[in-house]
This record gives C-alpha cells, structure tokens and sequence, in this order.
C-alpha cells in the first residue's frame, strides 16, 4: 500500500513521542553526536509540526536502550535513537519496531584506565574489574573487540555500569577499566585517566551503530507524519554535512550535552561526518544489523534470531530523500565497507 493511500485514512496524533537512549552529563536532557542531536537542539520537529498543531515530546533515559525497550514495551514511545544491540534485543523479545534511518553509524568505543595504571592492552583486562554498560550496542563491541584478542566477558570481573557510574568509579579507582564511547576522552583531558585502546585503528567490524526506530503502531497508523519526521531528520544529516569542512558549529551544538567540544573533535578527527551522519541504511549497514544479530546470538545476548531486512522500512527514507532532492547525495558503501557509490556535494 503506498505512504498516501494510507493518508487518507489516517488521523494526525496529537503528540510525537521521541527518546534518546542516553543522557547528558549532570543528567541534562541533551545528547550529542548524532543528526537527531541537530534535530532537537534546532527545534526542526516542532517547526515542521508547529502548522499541525502537534506537539513535540521529548525524553532522556540514563539507562540507555535497554530503557528505551522498555518505555516501547508500555507503548510509551514513538520514534528513538537507538543502537543495534538493544533494538535488536527488543526485537528479539517482541517489540514491533521498523528501523527508518541512520542517525549515528561508525561509533567508537574507548577503553580508559586510571592514569597511573599499569594495564596498557586489551590483554591486561584479565582478571580485572571492568565497567560496562550492559544491554548497549556498547556491549555488543566490547565483546567483538574482546573475542579479537581471545578474551571474553568471562574472562573479566565486568560490572555493569552506566556512563556516569563508570567515569565515577574510574576517578576513585573503584574500578580497573571502563569500555565508553566519546566522553571518557575528559577523563584523560582532566589527567584523572589514559585510553589505553580505541577502535579507531581496529578492525571496521567493532563500530557501533545507532538509527531512528519507530513503533509498527505508529508508522501504520500514521504513515505521512513518519515520513516528515524521517525528512527532518535527513535534513539534519545534509546540514552536518554541509558544515564538514567547517564543523565547529556542529561540535559547539553537541557541546549543549555537556561533553566538551574538543572530545567531539578528538573522537571525529580521522573520519567523515557526512559518512558518520548518514541516513543512509546501504549494503554497508544492513550488513552490519544483521552481523549484529548474529553476533549478538553468539554472544548469547539474544535467544532468537529474526529476518533484519523485513525490519528495516526504507520507504519513508526513499520519500523523504526524493522529496528533498538527495538521492545519490551521501556515499553508499557495499557489504566490505568499499565505496559503491561516492555521492555528490
């Protein structure tokens, strides 16, 4: 059935409920590092929505996807930004989720120790108390990463920790290690700690995703607002990439999460924000959401294995791109990572 032909019939909600799992520092309701980040702090969905009379409700949660899975789960939600694993996760429990977009592809993950600790590889970590956050796509890298040099989650004293506990136990030494994302870079700013590994120089297979979901409810019952969420979103995705050559304006609006803007630039310094924001869910992606869910029942991370190309709904995407007059505007990459199609400026 085509996106109008459901129009038709369709009544606008009155509300569009929109998460992301995470939080900024000192718990402000901001995360960086993403096209739905430019999305909120811009104010794009209730400029979009503001004719229609719908309001924009937005919310933060500290614990992260698998908090997210469980607001979708008491029908508490619409639309998130979540990572593979604990969208995978949920749709292995269940949950009737359709992925739309990338919003933050190619993360990395970090893993610091406290300044004057001895460990200095992933081999070190035998043996020793280990922060991480359970449930993330965090923890879905961790254990690739820690497989890569014969290591499992067995073979560490892990607890589970979220990003603030964890940069906590660090300073105090609670801790011997903690895996994360961007924000450990100010511990090692501040001297409190050192990243001893990244996966910036590791194997392309341990970046972590994150995407736009939304409830199966929603996109059926409401099918042209999803699409004009979809473009706000993408329009989000063109203005990060149009300030690639210049993107402090990019990093001093991530910067409102309370995560400094030189980790931004530490943590992008190498690779292309245009790339990194795509919305794009190419061979390149899909490939990696369905490694995900391999790996993540290998992992015994998930019971259930499911059919990753009937969850992704690219038709809201494919609109919203064409409407706007980007197709063929981001790079597409195939299931290697190689450059398919090397987009346009």
């Amino acid at each position: 059935m085509t996106l109008s032909a459901h129009v038709a019939r369709a009544d606008a909600p009155s509300v569009i409920r929109v998460a992301f799992a995470g939080v900024g520092i000192g718990n402000r309701p901001f995360v960086g590092g993403s096209s739905l980040s430019v999305v909120h702090a811009r104010g794009l969905l209730e400029e979009e929505f503001k004719k229609d009379n719908i309001k924009i409700e937005w919310s933060f949660f500290k614990g992260a996807g698998p908090a997210v899975n469980e607001a979708y789960a008491n029908h508490l939600l619409d639309f998130a930004l979540q990572g593979d694993l604990p969208s995978s996760i949920g749709r292995a429990g269940g949950l009737k989720t359709k992925l739309l977009a990338g919003v933050s592809t190619r993360q990395h993950t970090y893993l610091a120790v406290p300044a004057d600790s001895s460990i200095a590889s992933l081999a070190d970590l035998k043996g020793k108390k280990v922060a991480l956050f359970k449930g993330t796509n965090l923890q879905l890298a961790v254990n690739k990463i820690l497989a890569g040099s014969g290591l499992s989650e067995r073979d560490l004293r892990i607890l589970n920790m979220d990003s603030a506990t964890a940069k906590a136990a660090l300073a105090t030494r609670d801790i011997d290690a903690a895996f994360g994302g961007y924000d450990l870079l100010t511990l090692q700013d501040q001297g409190v700690a050192k990243i001893v590994y990244s996966t910036k120089n590791d194997s392309p297979a341990y970046l972590r995703h994150a995407h736009l979901i939304v409830t199966e409810d929603f996109a059926n019952k409401y099918p042209d607002i999803t699409k004009r969420v979809v473009k706000v979103v993408v329009q989000a995705a063109h203005w990060i990439a149009q300030n690639e050559a210049n993107p402090a304006p990019i990093y001093q609006l991530w910067s409102k999460s309370g995560v400094p803007y030189s980790n931004f630039k530490a943590d992008q310094t190498g690779d292309s924000l245009k790339v990194r924001a795509s919305p794009l869910f190419d061979e390149y992606l899909i490939s990696r959401y369905k490694a995900a869910v391999v790996d993540a029942k290998r992992f015994g991370l998930i019971r259930n294995t499911f059919d990753v190309d009937s969850w992704i709904d690219l038709r809201f995407l494919n609109a919203a791109l064409k409407e706007l007059n980007l197709e063929g505007y981001w790079p597409e990459f195939d299931v290697n990572g190689k450059v398919k199609h090397p987009g346009r400026s």
